[in-house]
């Protein structure tokens, strides 16, 4: 309102008799701008108005005030939003920078540090699980040869057993024989020749009751000389025989001990491979845990760069259309501020003694 109080104002002033020259001229200069252009279209309007001259020019005066005042708002105000737009572009950058810094350095850490830690220690964990495997094996294995061994153990006693047997029913024989038939010396090679059936896989023991066969075959039984030497020879077999039985048992015993403390190692190693396995397990678990934050925390950071960025370039897009907002309102303050002035300095320059006011 005050504006067009003024540009009326004015327009009155141009009302007023001029040099041709120099009315010819301000019209053309007004007329290069809308804001000019006004003036003169006021002119014809305000021709006949009338008022003090001092009047006008203080009016024209107090516009260019406030002209120079509103530039002196923009400029100050823009000049803090460029201090803004300054400080948050800086910390925007900081901000972007600090993400891709965390991101490389967590990155780093996980390719050279965790990840090949967590494998290290799988490694390691699937090698004791084969240890403990194999440890099973050979304790499967040991119970199966001492049960193999016990059994041929046995066996090896009950058929030395059943020799002692025949020895023992061989002496019988003899001690009966006096005067023997030859049913009674047919039966008493008979029952020799059982004996070496039964000790045929027994290499020890087949030469020398093959000697007493060969012995009680060519001997005349009625010879006690002949019957005392073949039963010195049994009870010396007889001797042997129950002798190879206390080896036999003596060293099952001694089988059966070294097969418990070996079954007890293996039992041991075991459990020690279960405690690394455990312990292992543990570390792996504690691993992945820490890769798992990382992670999470990388690409935490990474989309902290994205939002960082994304709020960069909206910042520098919005603070580009501020500054052309900005560039046209000054110029276009600029631009009616010297066509105020150049109306002050017309009005301050004319004679207007002759007008009638």
């Amino acid at each position: 309102m005050k504006s067009l109080i003024l540009i009326a104002l004015i327009a009155v002033a141009f009302t007023v008799r001029v040099q041709e020259r120099n009315m010819a001229k301000v019209q053309a200069d007004l007329a290069k701008s809308t804001y000019g252009k006004a003036l003169l279209h006021l002119v014809e309007l305000h021709s006949m108005a009338g008022g003090p001259v001092q009047e006008l020019i203080d009016a024209i005066e107090e516009l260019i005030n406030d002209l120079e005042e509103e530039l002196e708002t923009l400029e100050f105000n823009f000049q803090v939003r460029t201090n803004e737009h300054n400080a948050l572009v800086v910390s925007l950058e900081q901000d972007i920078q600090d993400a891709v810094i965390d991101v490389n350095n967590t990155q780093d850490t996980l390719d050279n540090l965790l990840y090949p830690r967590r494998a290290q220690i799988q490694s390691k964990i699937d090698t004791v699980i084969g240890y403990q495997e194999e440890n099973r094996k050979n304790y499967d294995e040991a119970v199966l040869v001492r049960e193999q061994e016990h059994e041929a153990f046995e066996a090896q006693v009950a058929e030395l057993n059943d020799a002692t047997a025949s020895v023992d029913d061989a002496l019988s024989l003899l001690a009966s024989l006096t005067n023997p038939s030859l049913l009674q010396i047919k039966r008493f090679q008979n029952t020799l020749k059982n004996i070496e059936n039964k000790l045929r896989s027994r290499s020890r023991m087949a030469p020398m009751i093959k000697a007493l066969i060969a012995l009680a075959s060519n001997q005349n039984f009625s010879n006690q000389d002949v019957l005392k030497s073949i039963v010195d020879a049994l009870n010396d077999f007889r001797n042997a025989v129950v002798d190879q039985i206390n080896d036999l048992t003596a060293q099952e015993a001694q089988d059966v001990l070294d097969n418990e403390a070996y079954l007890e190692q293996l039992d041991s190693e075991y459990s020690e491979f279960g405690r690394q396995i455990d312990r292992a397990t543990v570390d792996l678990t504690a691993t992945n845990e820490k890769i798992d934050s990382m992670v999470e925390f990388r690409d935490q950071r990474a989309a902290d760069q994205k939002q960082y960025t994304a709020e960069l370039e909206l910042e520098n897009n919005t603070y580009a259309e501020e500054t052309d907002i900005y560039t046209n309102t000054k110029n276009e303050f600029t631009r009616e501020l010297g066509v105020s002035e150049q109306a002050l300095a017309l009005v301050q320059s004319v004679d207007f003694s002759n007008i009638q006011v």
